[in-house]
């Protein structure tokens, strides 16, 4: 089958916030008989929940102000869906709760010595993750009353962190750095947080600039991550790192492949479907889709690319977010201001 058949369609266009939008998050749970829930921040210091309409137009539901007095920079849903966690450059994390039609701030956590990049909750919804420009990651528990406390500061990068994700079955935290690298830190067992695994340059046919983001598949044994290298990076990560090894021969998360030559530009954004296809996007304002090659003449895992959708925003596009409900609905979020859906269409994989 030829890649030509699958065709990436603009199906909406959000337009409200005044600023670059910096980030999506798509609501895991919105509610029996709900249709998505897509949360939305910006520069602006707003968050927007947009909700499709039963006529299939979407609209902008709430405007979450007045908190942040900066950049939003990071918005994600707690799995239950109840819980949205909103992070800024006003260096606090913000956890609002959807009460009888409103959002309302539960609570504020502050910390952080400046910015704060990137906010994930952990697969059981009891721990939430910020990092920050000041090099650390931090972990909170969620306390009865909507009281958080931090239980460990992560320190080990030695730039920025721009991202952190929870790997989507075990409490393993997965950060990504100004420094180049990507950290793995797991529980002992008695409540101490600790690196198992610094993937690099040097060691793990790492990346060579600023990694940006990184996404699990739905199973959680393949990671990808992106960068300002330009390049798409797919790993192993079937070994269970979360159960603390002693000596030497203990698992580790590994390099597959890389995928180099498809975006001119640093890639800011990668997310994994649930159809197992992989969106990225960048300062090239394109968005590029990836599927394994189910060829058996490849040796290994290889990936290609399905489709580059040049000039899908008019600016650098900061996010793209595989709709869980929808694995055909894409959005992405750009520094023009505003929010696309694109709907994947034709036949995507052999």
């Amino acid at each position: 089958m030829d890649g030509a058949a699958a065709e990436l369609r603009e199906a909406h266009r959000l337009a409200g916030h005044a600023d670059r939008v910096w980030a999506l998050a798509w609501n895991p749970a919105p509610g029996a008989g709900a249709g998505p829930v897509l949360a939305s921040c910006a520069g602006d210091k707003t968050v927007r929940i947009w909700k499709r309409a039963p006529d299939g137009a979407w609209q902008c539901t709430d405007v979450l102000e007045d908190t942040h007095n900066r950049t939003v920079r990071s918005c994600a849903w707690s799995p239950d869906g109840k819980l949205l966690a909103t992070a800024s450059f006003d260096a606090t994390t913000a956890v609002w709760e959807y009460n009888g039609g409103d959002f309302e701030c539960v609570a504020t956590l502050e910390g952080h010595e400046n910015e704060v990049k990137s906010v994930s909750w952990s697969p059981s919804g009891s721990l939430l993750a910020t990092c920050s420009r000041d090099k650390t990651a931090w972990i909170w528990e969620l306390q009865p009353g909507n009281e958080y406390e931090c239980v460990s500061v992560l320190q080990g990068h030695t730039q920025d962190v721009k991202m952190v994700q929870w790997h989507p079955r075990l409490d393993i935290l997965v950060s990504v750095s100004y420094d180049n690298s990507i950290r793995v830190w797991a529980d002992d067992g008695d409540d101490e947080w600790h690196c198992v695994q610094t993937l690099n340059e040097e060691n793990n046919c790492g990346h060579s600039s600023t990694v940006w983001a990184v996404s699990f598949n739905q199973k959680g044994d393949r990671m990808v991550t992106c960068s300002d290298d330009r390049t798409l990076k797919i790993w192993d990560t079937s070994a269970d790192l979360s159960q603390p090894k002693t000596g030497e021969g203990h698992e580790s998360w590994r390099h597959l492949c890389t995928l180099t030559g498809y975006h001119d530009r640093t890639i800011f954004s990668a997310h994994w479907s649930s159809e197992d296809i992989i969106a990225s996007g960048g300062g090239d304002d394109s968005i590029c889709l990836f599927a394994e090659e189910t060829s058996s003449m490849v040796e290994g895992s290889s990936y290609k690319l399905i489709l580059k959708k040049e000039k899908a925003h008019d600016m650098d596009i900061n996010c793209v977010q595989w709709c869980p409900q929808d694995p055909r609905l894409l959005a992405s979020a750009s520094d023009d201001g505003t929010v696309k859906f694109w709907e994947l269409k034709g036949s995507v994989l052999d």
